[in-house]
């Protein structure tokens, strides 16, 4: 069959740089079996392509040398991380279930190794899940370490120390990215989220590096599972990047669950103590912890892949530079997922490896669609966001931006008597009515956040939220109800802000 490709621009026949179809071992030839590479992969294989696909030995925590089908999402990332925060929303829970009725006498104990070893059964379960989806779809499958040693072959080094070189027409890569460590004296005292996740000991002391997504989620796990834990980060506010007005909301949500907030705080030195590991701030007071996690950040995994000596750019951080079609500077290799650093998510590198077949092998050209993409930070309670901030919807506006807030104390927390409000948030063009963005935090943020990024991405207006019927009782029906200008902001007026 006939696969067409984009190349320059324009839609043409793949004619492999001259050679013949026969010529080369695979059509496709992917490295790294993530979430992105085995989407590439697979649909790849059904638009008719020869695939291979090459994965490092599987192990929770990753090296140069360990890694494992399904990537950091799967093994060491979003799913084992979500188990986790099921496992610490039960002591809320519990502790709810006081004023409805639940007499709870003694000691609840817990169990850390038994959430541990069924988190591990279920990852190597959907380890075993992702090679099978390989099998099925026809994909080949070899194990080791992918380098490219020119733009139509890729050397792999098995573990055993062998390499092999294949032949391949196009070369996907998709190697994700790696957490990060700050270089501060005593920093191999410190674990990342790798670790973390697979910790034989429960911590009753932690302190954790960093503000965003995995510092702040595992702050909720470890309080949630009866842990002390301090928390710190450079700026005034966690989440950099989210709406500064639920950031401020998940602050206060942490502190409430009783982690200690340290904000404009950074560590500047670990040494190892009789009692644990001795933290030490740049404001001079120093602490002893059990566990010191460093969540500042991931980088590419590219360092390996002989890219430079092939010709494909990356920018300084090693970040793989593409075009709107995931195209690199060499024009058969290309790139999707973290490793190309655009939005980091599962999601994302999944619909840009399905543009990439679409485009390379489908014959179908498609740019992936970066705009109105949901997300979810699973702190307890969860904050779920999609659309534009307001900050955001400031710094583009030409018009006026309508803002709707709603503040209130779910069902819930009026008998359980916790002081903990759900709050969310509607941004809207002032001259179009068009709803640019929406911002829950609560319970089930996530769940419903889904439901309204699809309005976003049909392009509603405020009109339509307001005559769409709620779901009673619901959190849900909020978003329905917002009915009261909270305030309006002018672009000339926006606020400077530095949290």
């Amino acid at each position: 069959m006939a696969r067409k490709m984009l190349k320059d621009g324009e839609v043409a026949v793949a004619d492999g740089d001259g050679a013949d179809e026969g010529s080369y071992d695979y059509d496709l030839f992917v490295i790294g079996a993530g979430s992105g590479g085995v989407r590439g992969s697979r649909t790849s294989a059904g638009f008719g392509a020869k695939v291979a696909i090459c994965e490092l030995p599987f192990h929770p925590i990753s090296s140069e040398w360990l890694g494992g089908h399904g990537g950091t999402c799967v093994i060491r990332g979003c799913v084992p991380k979500k188990i986790l925060v099921y496992g610490a929303s039960f002591r809320g829970e519990f502790e709810d279930s006081k004023q409805f009725g639940w007499e709870i006498s003694g000691d609840i104990n817990y169990n850390w190794k038994k959430l541990l070893e069924n988190k591990t059964q279920e990852i190597v379960r959907l380890n075993g899940v992702y090679k099978r989806i390989l099998g099925n779809s026809g994909v080949t499958m070899i194990e080791g370490a992918g380098s490219i040693v020119d733009a139509h072959t890729v050397e792999v080094t098995q573990p055993d120390g062998s390499k092999q070189r294949h032949t391949t027409k196009h070369i996907l890569i998709a190697t994700g990215s790696r957490a990060t460590r700050v270089n501060i004296p005593g920093k191999e005292l410190a674990i990342t989220s790798d670790e973390a996740l697979s910790l034989e000991e429960l911590p009753k002391r932690a302190v954790i590096l960093g503000g965003g997504y995995i510092a702040v989620e595992f702050a909720s796990i470890w309080r949630g599972l009866g842990a002390e834990v301090d928390l710190f980060y450079r700026k005034e506010l966690p989440l950099r990047g989210f709406d500064d007005e639920m950031r401020t909301i998940v602050a206060s949500n942490l502190e409430g669950r009783g982690i200690r907030l340290h904000p404009g705080t950074n560590l500047t030195e670990l040494s190892k103590t009789a009692d644990g590991i001795k933290v030490v701030t740049d404001k001079g007071d120093e602490l002893i912890a059990d566990v010191v996690l460093f969540a500042t950040g991931r980088a590419p995994n590219s360092n390996r892949l002989n890219l430079e000596a092939v010709g494909v750019e990356v920018d300084q951080v090693g970040s793989i530079k593409v075009d709107e079609y995931s195209r690199t500077s060499v024009p058969n290799i290309w790139a999707v997922g973290d490793v190309t650093n655009r939005i980091n998510l599962t999601p994302v590198a999944l619909m840009e490896a399905t543009c990439f077949s679409k485009t390379v092998f489908g014959g179908q050209p498609i740019k992936p669609d970066y705009k109105d993409v949901p997300c979810a930070v699973f702190c307890i309670p969860p904050l779920s966001v999609v659309g534009l901030s307001e900050q955001e919807a400031l710094a583009e506006a030409k018009n006026d931006i309508l803002v709707y807030t709603s503040s209130f104390n779910p069902m819930k927390n009026s008998i359980s008597k916790r002081q903990e409000k759900s709050v969310m948030k509607l941004v809207v063009d002032a001259e179009t009515d068009k709803v640019l963005g929406a911002a829950m935090s609560g319970p089930d943020a996530a769940e419903i956040m889904q439901g309204i990024a699809v309005a976003l991405k049909a392009g509603a207006t405020k009109a339509t939220f307001d005559s769409t019927v709620g779901i009673h009782p619901s959190a849900a029906e909020e978003f329905v109800t917002m009915r009261t200008l909270t305030r309006r902001v002018s672009p000339a007026s926006k606020p400077k802000t530095n949290l």
